[in-house]
C-alpha cells in the first residue's frame, strides 16, 4: 500500500524504520509538527521523525494544523491508501481522516480501552499496572475510541521507568503496526469494536503532577517518580528549590524516618515516607546536571532536621 506516516517524537522512528523496511508499502511521504525550539539557544530543530524521513529521502509535510488547506490538498495528491500513526501529536479533522480509502491507523501504547489519552505508559504504571501493551486502531473523531485491528501485550518491570516501557513498546510495536498494514491490504484484518466497560483515561502529566508528596506510601512515592522518568521529571523541594529525583530504592524493612526527613549515611540517602523508607540514588538539583544522591548530599552538608518537601 502507499502510505503517509504521521508522527513526531522519536519513540515514533521505530515504527517508521519498519515501514520504510517493509517490501510490501510505500511510505510516501511523513506527516510531523512543525519544526520546535530545542536546547539553550531555542533554536528551531526538527522532530526526530522529520530528520529520518529527510534521511531516507521522504518527502516530510508539518503542517501547523492538520486542517490547513494547502496541507489537506498535497494529502489528496499523494493518494494515500492508508495512514498509520504514531504519537503525531494533533487532532486529525474528520477532513482529513476521510482522504485514505482506509483510513488513519494509530498504533497506542495501552490496552485499549484501557488509559486512552496522550500519557498511557505513564499513567500505567503510576497505577501499578503489572501488565500493559499496545493497540492497533482505527483513528474516529473520539479520543482513541476507534475499534481496534490488533493487540501485543507487555510486562512492566518492577524498575520501569516510563522510558523504560514506552522504549520496548515502540519496537514491539513497530512490528504490530507493519503486521497491521499487511492484514489491512490483504483483507484479512477486520476492527474489532472496543468494550464499553473498562474505559480509563491517560491526560498528559503536568509538572505539578509530578511533584512527590512524601506522606504518601512509599509503593506510591516510587511509582510516581518511575513514571515521570524521564518526562516531566518527579520532582520535590529543597531548600526552597526544585530537586529532580531521577532514581531510588525501597526499602521494605526501614521505617525510621518521618515523611520527607532526610538521614545521611557515608554513601546513602534515605528519606521518609508515608509508609516505609527510601534510599534515594539518583538526583539533579536546579540548575546542575544528574549526580549521585550520596554526592549531592555531601556537596549541601544537610543539617539535622532538613527534609525534602519543605518551601523554605
Amino acid at each position: 500500500m502507499k502510505l503517509v506516516f504521521a508522527g513526531t517524537p522519536e519513540v515514533a522512528v521505530p515504527a517508521l524504520d519498519a515501514l520504510i523496511a517493509s517490501d510490501r508499502h510505500e511510505v510516501a511521504a511523513v506527516v510531523t509538527r512543525p519544526d520546535a525550539p530545542a536546547g539553550r539557544g531555542r533554536r528551531l530543530v526538527a522532530s526526530p521523525v522529520a530528520q529520518r524521513a529527510e534521511e531516507s529521502g521522504i518527502e516530510v509535510l508539518k503542517p501547523a494544523r492538520p486542517r490547513d488547506e494547502d496541507f489537506l490538498a498535497r494529502l489528496r495528491e499523494i493518494g494515500p491508501d492508508c495512514c498509520p500513526v504514531v504519537a503525531y501529536g494533533a487532532l486529525l479533522p474528520r477532513v482529513a481522516l476521510d482522504v485514505p480509502a482506509h483510513g488513519w491507523v494509530n498504533l497506542h501504547f495501552s490496552l485499549l480501552p484501557a488509559w486512552r489519552g496522550a500519557a498511557p505508559v505513564q499513567h500505567a504504571i503510576m497505577a501499578g499496572d503489572e501488565m500493559t501493551g499496545a493497540a492497533t486502531f482505527l483513528i474516529e473523531e473520539g479520543l482513541d475510541s476507534g475499534p481496534v485491528y490488533g493487540v501485543l501485550t507487555e510486562h512492566v518491570r518492577p524498575t520501569d521507568t516510563s522510558g523504560d516501557l514506552l522504549t520496548r513498546l515502540a519496537f514491539a510495536g513497530s512490528g504490530l503496526l507493519v503486521a497491521t498494514m499487511d492484514g489491512i491490504e490483504d483483507g484479512t484484518l477486520k476492527p474489532v469494536p472496543q468494550p464499553a466497560e473498562g474505559i480509563s483515561l491517560a491526560p498528559k502529566i503536568s509538572v505539578e503532577d509530578a511533584q512527590v508528596e512524601w506522606a504518601a506510601p512509599a509503593l506510591r512515592v516510587d511509582r510516581v517518580v518511575r513514571a515521570c522518568t524521564p518526562a516531566p521529571g518527579a520532582w520535590t523541594v529543597f531548600r526552597g528549590e526544585r530537586l529532580k529525583l531521577i532514581q531510588l530504592t525501597l526499602l521494605p524493612d526501614r521505617t525510621e524516618l518521618a515523611p520527607g526527613a532526610l538521614a545521611v549515611g557515608k554513601n546513602d540517602v534515605y528519606v521518609g515516607t508515608g509508609s516505609h523508607d527510601v534510599e534515594l540514588l539518583w538526583v539533579q538539583p536546579q540548575g546542575k546536571k544528574p549526580m549521585r544522591a550520596a554526592d549531592w548530599a555531601r556537596g549541601v552538608r544537610i543539617a539535622p532536621g532538613e527534609r525534602l518537601g519543605a518551601t523554605h
